[in-house]
């Protein structure tokens, strides 16, 4: 059988703990003398009428579970078989106990009595027998621990530098201190970047003790409130330059916590919280200065008060103070790191997408952005506007995979593609191919959706490509809504497959919606059944406004957000929707002119028949002047027909198109040049004015201002 010790004996003198035998012998005694001290490491106990205890050594045994010994007979007794190893003497005999440690008696408060009366360890532990007005002592490792670590939890839990401050302000006050001041550089610094200029904090925050007890979280003690306030509210000030040399910055440069009656630190109070303050700080060891240094350079201080009233601060607190500096300065760090990269990201993405939508002639636009979440702020969707020549309108929305830095790298080339193409005036799906073919230039994987349609006011059609995307929902103006039929095609970066365009009718009133798969897919449906409940949210939303006008443009796109639950959002979303308004016939005036010497003149006589249609005579001569002088341009070069086009909307547009690609250059011509100044006129007229190449030519335009 092998012996083991037990816990609570102490080895011998002589003996070798580490025995092989596995026992620790104890040698005989005579029982002790009164007010005598028993020699072992357990008091020996008595009981009187036991006989006297033999003088052979008893040995521990390992089948003693509860720490008793002997053997099974007597078991119970203690070592001498004197009686119950946990009996109690007669109380006639002395008491024969070795002395326990004394717990840390509370501190006498200042103004307190000298003497107390003695307390439970109810009362030590959690201070409910104090008086009122008195704070609770941390006078254990195991109160300050505890403490420690529920303010750490507090100060982790927040995310932005606001949060981490305000978590720092309330886990100490008033636990821990009865007013604490923050100050932090101003600006901050950011990662590796070096500070130029001098050192200055400001009073981010500042916290006292409220006028009725707070509830503390964590398993913190509150603090009964002092029924006078001090001279602590008074004190700080908003700005402080830290002065090189100076004591403050060679207390800021100390990095360890600092009791203010130091000399140092008391010099640094002034500099600090103004001249004149220091004297309203308490004395007696009661504010500690602790500086908050990040990763790699001091961001602030902490100011920790207590009010004369309560016990002062010892140096076991300098360690408290450290450590919640230390954790508040880390987290301060990173929220800043954190802070910068969620700039980048918003900047990146709101880059990535048009600033503002444009406003082209017979339709209206609006539009919503919403990232997957907070912490992943952008992505591969994008929608986009790009006016064309004749009024017309290209409308683009697309979906690049994934919700990274690099989808929306990806999104912003495919983007910039599409312009380029629209610019071009290609037909929708000759854009979608040179996007499939830009996308594999870019990498293997890089795949996306897109659908890409044009919309013509003056003729009330839309033409539309798709390339894998959820199809549109075109919201008639009587209510009825519809998924458009249009190929789905293959995504953008598959290579070698062919797109297909579709012509549909555009009512005037309808409203076509375009938006990305986030919006109708989600781990609690389908795509198809989100697009049926987009369609039935859509059909009933029209319905509040009755069958002859449409809903607002605005309202409509937050009524469509409005469908998804909180669960519902796994990916980007983004939503493009086009009010079609269109442009009437009887506002249109079209002709064709061969490209003779007689052409201009013919188009003066045209726009003024047009104008006096239209009861626009005061804009005759500008309009005749300006039709003049670019017809006589495109006529100079054209070999087919020359267009003349004139549209009449909240401004009078004209359009003259030839098969020239070059585009004209506004140049200013000398005084013996005979032309050459028929694009200053223009530019010096009109409201507007512009070209744009065509796949077939040009387009020269020109806008003017009605009367």
């Amino acid at each position: 059988m092998t012996e083991h010790p037990t816990s609570f004996e102490r080895p011998q003198a002589g003996v070798d703990p580490t025995d092989p035998r596995g026992a620790l012998l104890r040698s005989p005694a005579p029982p002790p003398a009164q007010g005598v001290e028993a020699p072992t490491g357990l008091p020996v106990q008595a009981r009187s009428g036991d006989p006297a205890p033999e003088a052979a050594p008893v040995v521990q045994s390992s089948n003693s579970t509860t720490g008793r010994t002997g053997n099974h007979k007597d078991m119970g007794m203690n070592p001498a078989g004197t009686g119950p190893e946990h009996s109690q003497p007669a109380a006639a005999e002395p008491d024969t106990h070795r002395p326990r440690p004394v717990t840390d008696a509370v501190p006498v408060q200042p103004g307190g009595e000298a003497e107390r009366p003695p307390q439970s360890g109810d009362e030590r532990r959690t201070g409910q027998g104090l008086p009122p007005g008195r704070p609770t002592p941390m006078r254990r490792d195991g109160d300050r621990l505890r403490f420690v670590g529920a303010a750490t939890r507090r100060i982790a839990r927040g995310i932005d530098l606001d949060e981490i401050v305000m978590g720092l302000c309330r886990a100490t006050v008033p636990t821990f201190s009865d007013a604490i001041l923050v100050y932090l550089r101003d600006p901050l610094p950011v990662g590796d970047e070096r500070p130029t200029g001098p050192l200055v904090l400001r009073l981010r925050r500042s916290d006292r003790i409220p006028q009725q007890e707070r509830d503390l979280e964590d398993g913190i003690l509150p603090v009964p409130v002092p029924e006078n306030p001090s001279e602590l509210d008074a004190l700080g000030t908003e700005l402080c330059e830290v002065q090189p040399g100076s004591a403050l910055a060679e207390v800021l440069r100390g990095v360890r916590p600092v009791f203010t009656d130091t000399p140092a630190a008391h010099a640094a109070l002034p500099e600090l919280l103004g001249e004149g303050c220091e004297f309203a700080v308490p004395s007696g060891r009661r504010a500690i200065l602790a500086p908050l240094r990040g990763r790699r350079r001091v961001i602030g201080a902490a100011l920790f008060l207590r009010r004369p009233d309560r016990i002062p601060f010892d140096p076991d607190d300098l360690l408290v103070a450290a450590q919640l500096a230390t954790h508040s300065a880390l987290g301060i760090d990173k929220a800043v790191l954190y802070g910068r990269e969620a700039y980048i990201a918003d900047e990146l993405q709101r880059t990535m997408l048009p600033e503002t939508l444009p406003r082209p002639t017979g339709v209206r636009l609006a539009s919503r952005y919403l990232p997957a979440a907070e912490t992943a702020r952008v992505g591969g969707d994008w929608y986009d506007a790009i006016p064309l020549p004749g009024s017309r309108v290209a409308l683009v929305v697309g979906d690049v995979m994934g919700h990274s830095m690099t989808s929306a790298a990806i999104m912003g080339q495919l983007r910039t593609t599409a312009q380029t193409l629209a610019g071009l005036d290609l037909p929708p799906q000759e854009v979608l191919h040179h996007l499939d073919e830009q996308a594999q230039r870019l990498g293997t994987d890089r795949m996306a959706t897109c659908l890409y349609a044009v919309y013509d006011p003056v003729s009330h059609r839309i033409t539309i490509a798709n390339a894998g995307h959820p199809p549109p929902v075109l919201l008639h103006l009587g209510g009825r809504a519809e998924v458009l039929r249009v190929p789905p095609g293959a995504p953008i970066g598959v290579g070698g497959v062919d797109f297909e365009a579709v012509e549909l009718d555009a009512p005037a009133g309808a409203t076509l919606l375009l938006y990305t798969d986030g919006l109708v897919e989600s781990r609690l449906r389908d795509v198809w059944t989100g697009i049926e409940q987009l369609r039935e949210k859509l059909a009933a939303t029209a319905q509040l406004t009755g069958p002859d006008h449409p809903p607002p443009l605005e309202a409509l796109c937050d009524e469509v957000l409005d469908m998804l639950g909180p669960g519902d959002r796994d990916d980007d979303i983004a939503l493009l929707a086009a009010r079609f308004d269109g442009i009437a016939p009887s506002d249109v005036a079209y002709w064709f002119l061969e490209p003779e010497d007689a052409a201009p003149g013919r188009a003066r006589r045209l726009a003024r028949r047009a104008l006096s249609r239209w009861d626009m005579e005061d804009l005759t001569d500008s309009v005749e002047l300006l039709v003049s002088e670019v017809v006589t341009n495109a006529v100079r070069y054209a070999t087919r027909p020359v267009t003349l086009r004139l549209l009449r909307t909240d401004v009078l547009r004209c359009e003259v198109g030839d098969d020239v690609p070059q585009l004209p250059r506004l140049r200013q011509a000398r005084a013996t040049d005979e032309g050459g100044r028929g694009l200053y006129l223009v530019n010096r007229l009109a409201r507007r004015w512009g070209a744009t190449r065509l796949s077939t030519g040009k387009v020269v335009w020109f806008e003017l201002n009605r009367g």
